[in-house]
């Protein structure tokens, strides 16, 4: 019996640990993804260049713009990371730091409509509006 509840306790103990490394290790690394993004964007000016990339195509200009209309109480997140460590469970992070790398070499309107339909396929609809909402507050900054 002794040993019964020992393995028990082993087992709830590992569980626990394992969960709690998950969550903080998706946690600090997607922080660490998001100051990394952000820093570079904002850095090498690329962030303007996304911005005015925006404004020029009408089909993804009204893809973030329904950000603005969105009821928030109900939404699976609200912040740039939550959102990044929503991705990296959904998505995986060999494929956002693909995406990244692909961003970053340049892309055609075709190239990011068929990355957003392919990122569509992969979440729920709540994400998808609570990333347009994420996407409208930092165009507005």
């Amino acid at each position: 019996m002794k040993l019964l509840k020992f393995l028990f306790v082993t087992v709830l103990i590992l569980c626990g640990a394992g969960y709690g490394v998950f969550y903080f290790g998706t946690n600090i690394a997607s922080e660490k993804i998001m100051d990394a993004v952000t820093v570079e964007l904002e850095n090498s000016g690329q962030l303007k260049e996304i911005k005015q990339m925006v404004k020029n195509d009408p089909e993804l200009k009204r893809f973030i713009e329904e950000g603005s209309t969105i009821d928030q109480k109900n939404l699976p997140f609200t912040t740039k990371e939550q959102a990044t460590r929503a991705l990296i469970g959904k998505i995986g992070l060999s494929e956002i730091q693909d995406i990244q790398a692909k961003a970053q070499k340049g892309m055609s309107n075709d190239e990011i409509q068929e990355l957003l339909k392919d990122i569509e396929g992969k979440l729920t609809e709540e994400e998808i509006l609570a990333l347009k909402v994420i996407a409208y507050k930092e165009f507005l900054k």
